[in-house]
């Protein structure tokens, strides 16, 4: 399992309907410190030009056949016609990483139990309101990494993985990428650890990828999220590397009942009292609360801390997130699979949700 110096990079990058994010995607990848020997755009179904983009870009490019496995299919199908040997770069289409990424990433592969370096997503820079909120929870996220060294989910935007580790995960599951999952990326990261590898995801390396837009996007994009981490636990079970995802989803349903349980007493507290009161307790813990907002984005401009510091807006945004988990527990319950969709935007169309 040593690392080589210098092992062979493939950089696979997943598409449909890439054309607008395409070229930075892929001038990132050349901008690398230590880049990639090889790029292949794996066009999924696209129906504009990501196959002409990509070859006038000068990288290979490959069409999937009869994938009807979304994002997974396309990845196991392109895997399948690689060298196993090095690395391989998984990265979305519309996403770009910071210059020393790879070589951020190859210094943690010193450690030969080390199987998968994720990125540490960002948004770009927010323009409205729920792109400000989404902007502050990924600053947050990163400040968690970078506080506990731990990787909870090896991220689909960007990740460098050793092929041993790769072929471990289909020796003893049957495929890299598990077709029946609609977070193809969480259960990566959970079956790479049942093979008894490792994950990071150091702070230095840094991808940016889009915010969801609107609200319908967004809701819809989360539900999927909850619904393939609830997947993802059912079908893996009980044991040793399920008990930390099972932790967040208690956390998790505790935090909607909780929520609904406040403002059930508050509306029912102004129903028959006619007013809301003001109680020192609770203005000790909201003032409290309003701290821990400031504090985890206190690297962020200062009206973005000041945003944080009104609690309510964040709130607000809390309030779509448990939505999304309770219509992914709806799905779960009612045994639905899922669903992906398109998001377009101005200048790009991609699956999201």
């Amino acid at each position: 399992m040593n690392t080589p110096a210098r092992s062979r990079i493939t950089a696979v990058l997943p598409a449909h309907n890439e054309v607008g994010a395409l070229p930075a995607t892929i001038a990132s990848l050349r901008a690398q410190t230590i880049p990639p020997d090889r790029i292949i755009v794996v066009s999924d179904r696209s129906t504009d030009h990501t196959v002409e983009i990509a070859e006038a870009f000068g990288v290979e490019a490959m069409e999937t056949v009869d994938n009807a496995a979304r994002k997974a299919g396309a990845l196991n199908q392109a895997l399948e016609i690689l060298e196993p040997e090095g690395f391989v770069l998984i990265m979305d289409a519309d996403t770009q990483i910071v210059p020393r990424f790879i070589e951020r990433a190859l210094q943690e592969f010193q450690d030969p139990d080390v199987g998968g370096v994720g990125a540490v997503f960002r948004a770009d820079p927010p323009t409205g309101y729920l792109e400000l909120c989404q902007y502050l929870e990924w600053a947050r996220y990163a400040e968690q990494i970078e506080r506990t060294g731990k990787t909870f989910v090896m991220s689909g935007t960007a990740a460098l993985i050793r092929w041993q580790a790769l072929k471990d995960v289909e020796s003893r599951f049957g495929s890299i990428y598990d077709e029946q999952t609609i977070t193809e990326d969480m259960r990566l990261t959970m079956t790479l650890r049942a093979c008894g590898w490792q994950v990071r995801s150091p702070v230095e390396c840094q991808s940016t990828t889009e915010t969801m837009p609107n609200v319908p996007t967004l809701w819809r994009q989360r539900r999927r999220w909850y619904l393939g981490a609830l997947q993802n636990i059912t079908e893996m079970g009980w044991n040793r590397v399920t008990r930390r995802y099972i932790g967040q989803q208690v956390m998790l349903a505790l935090s909607v009942i909780l929520m609904t349980t406040l403002i059930g007493l508050t509306v029912a507290s102004y129903a028959v009292n006619g007013f809301l009161g003001v109680q020192p307790f609770w203005l000790v813990i909201g003032a409290v609360f309003a701290a821990e907002r400031v504090v985890t984005v206190w690297d962020q401009p200062w009206p973005r801390r000041l945003f944080a510091a009104l609690v309510i807006p964040e709130l607000i945004y809390a309030l779509i997130l448990q939505s999304a988990y309770v219509g992914a527990v709806w799905q779960k319950l009612n045994s639905s699979q899922g669903e992906w969709a398109h998001l377009g935007t101005p200048h790009k169309t991609t699956e999201e949700v």
